[in-house]
């Protein structure tokens, strides 16, 4: 492996917990992120003449620390001479322990993230950037705000972590409620990034679907009696299990309702029923449970042959009560299609249309495409699919849209 393949893999693998270990001791995020960024461009300086290191994410972590110490010892003020001292601590320490593995206090991080004082639209932005090291741009993208906009939020949300001392620990049982909802949306968020991404194919998503359930299997770990946690974590499984068989073995993409399910994993599938059927048993439905519910709907059609639309109607009813989200409402309207038809879906969605938020959401198109070649409006379909398919970047969805819109011409020419 090249140097620069090499120093990839170690961001890609350890950034956060690199951030989260140096971040919690001086409690200034930015700061941390700035000091790695400085030992990741020193080793590309260092390691093509030097070798690269046997153990590189310790290598990495010594350089930031120091950096970090330096900085401090420029600015010289009274309030940073403690973590200054604790970050000289850490060094002696480590110098006498040797190969003392680097600790994982990446969830402390997270849970810093989602404090009160944090204001609550920036929590898991604040999340993807400081613990996978997401960048303004692609965060903004994934929640429809402007890339300089997210940008200052983001700066805003460091300093206020640094001016106001905020702790990293996990809460006490009497605060997590409050904060929990964040640590798991941003959780998701990491989940959902590398999902859009299932052939690997772009180097800033890779692993990420592995890294969101990690750590959802930390925090249900942690948190064995939050049925949310629980939740999320058996949602995660469930789309998890379908891997495989969201791609052909031509790599053409491949949806829901045409997947083999013999192609789907039944090991994770049975550990998500395990974990919803825990978290039920808590009799504490939340968002994440009812989403998990919906995805185990699907997934007994490997058992009975069949998806159970009723059911999904009525998880998707639950669902966009406590959200209010239009994304469960498009999902809603396209299971309300399989049991009423294509016009009853189409009459869903139409209240939405107005929304600014969807002029640039490719799934909202896909669907409003989909619904509209059901119900024989084939001129309107077909714009529907033009406008969805020039929102999509993956290739191999992008082409089974361009199929459906040769598809949908080929009928029109046929009746002609």
């Amino acid at each position: 492996m090249d140097v620069a393949a090499t120093a990839e893999a170690v961001a890609r693998a350890s950034y956060g917990k690199l951030v989260a270990f140096l971040a919690a001791r001086t409690r200034d995020v930015a700061a941390a992120e700035d000091a790695l960024a400085e030992a990741f461009a020193a080793a590309l300086a260092e390691w093509p003449a030097k070798g690269i290191p046997r153990a590189p994410e310790a290598w990495l972590l010594t350089v930031a620390r120091r950096k970090l110490i330096d900085a401090a010892r420029r600015r010289q003020t009274g309030v940073e001479a403690e973590p200054t001292l604790v970050l000289i601590a850490d060094e002696l320490v480590d110098a006498a322990d040797g190969d003392a593995p680097i600790p994982d206090e990446r969830l402390r991080l997270m849970f810093a993230c989602a404090h009160p004082a944090i204001d609550a639209g920036v929590r898991a932005p604040l999340m993807l950037q400081a613990v996978l090291g997401f960048d303004a741009a692609a965060i903004g993208s994934a929640f429809l705000v402007a890339p300089a906009t997210m940008g200052q939020r983001l700066v805003r949300a460091k300093a206020r972590i640094r001016d106001a001392g905020i702790p990293f620990r996990v809460p006490e049982a009497h605060e997590l409620a409050e904060r929990l909802d964040a640590v798991l949306e941003a959780i998701y968020a990491v989940f959902t990034e590398g999902w859009a991404d299932p052939a690997g194919t772009q180097p800033s998503s890779r692993n990420l679907a592995e890294e969101g359930i990690w750590l959802g299997r930390l925090i249900a770990t942690l948190l064995p009696e939050a049925p949310e946690a629980l939740g999320l974590l058996a949602l995660m499984l469930h789309a998890d299990a379908r891997r495989h068989a969201r791609r052909s073995a031509a790599g053409e993409f491949v949806p829901l309702a045409a997947q083999d399910p013999a192609r789907w994993d039944r090991a994770l599938i049975d550990e998500a029923e395990a974990l919803l059927l825990r978290a039920s048993a808590m009799r504490a439905p939340g968002r994440f449970q009812l989403e998990a519910a919906v995805q185990s709907a699907h997934a007994a059609r490997r058992l009975t042959g069949k998806t159970d639309w009723s059911a999904i109607v009525q998880l998707y009813d639950a669902l966009l009560a406590i959200t209010g989200s239009v994304v469960v409402a498009i999902n809603r309207a396209v299971a309300i299609a399989e049991t009423r038809g294509a016009a009853a879906g189409l009459a869903e969605l139409e209240p939405l249309a107005d929304d600014a938020r969807l002029a640039q959401y490719q799934p909202y198109w896909a669907a409003r495409a989909a619904l509209l070649a059901r119900a024989g409006n084939a001129a309107a379909a077909a714009a529907a699919y033009q406008r969805a398919i020039g929102l999509e970047s993956d290739p191999a969805l992008r082409a089974f849209l361009q199929r459906e819109l040769l598809h949908l011409h080929d009928v029109r020419g046929s009746t002609r």
